[in-house]
């Protein structure tokens, strides 16, 4: 897959994970780049350091608010030592997103809409659906980070994210082919 699909698969997922939102009364506020056409991400100006913010403030007319950072991937991937499916995302954002955590009143939730693929050399029964919990729960369920080669990544287990929805409930109809 080409930077430019992996680019617009993660687009397309946003917006799916913030209609889903919206649909449980969240009203969505997305964060946009702020230089066009540069590829950089939403971006934090702390008063110490620049940092990678998530993907976008969702909040109720009750108070209730909460960032959310939307991966959008193809599969889950088979971590052949432990025997376990796992998801993850690159470290140096990981590591932004706990600052961000750290100096925000709002939760950070990472959510993960996994789609029905097949990872390169993983068994069949790939877990499909929309999965996530707060940075606050997975920052003490990692299992393990990957620092050997770029990307820096750090994974974690199916089965230790929180199943949000199955993509049934999350994909409409007439979403376009992620």
């Amino acid at each position: 897959m080409t930077f430019a699909q992996k680019l617009q698969m993660g687009k397309t997922g946003e917006s799916v994970i913030a209609k889903w939102m919206n649909r449980r009364g969240f009203s969505v506020l997305p964060v946009y780049e702020i230089e066009q056409g540069k590829f950089k991400g939403p971006a934090l100006y702390s008063v110490n350091a620049q940092l990678i913010a998530p993907d976008m403030l969702a909040f109720t007319p009750d108070g209730q608010a909460r960032w959310i950072e939307a991966k959008t991937k193809s599969a889950f991937t088979w971590h052949r030592k432990s025997g376990t499916w796992q998801t993850g995302i690159n470290l140096r954002h990981y590591l932004d997103y706990l600052k961000v955590q750290d100096l925000s009143p709002w939760p950070i939730v990472l959510m993960f809409l996994q789609l029905p693929g097949q990872a390169k050399d993983s068994p069949e029964g790939c877990p499909t659906g929309l999965f996530g919990d707060p940075l606050n729960v997975l920052r003490y369920n990692e299992h393990h980070r990957h620092e050997v080669e770029e990307p820096h990544m750090v994974y974690w287990n199916y089965d230790k994210l929180t199943f949000l929805a199955p993509l049934a409930e999350v994909l409409p109809i007439d979403t376009p082919a992620l």
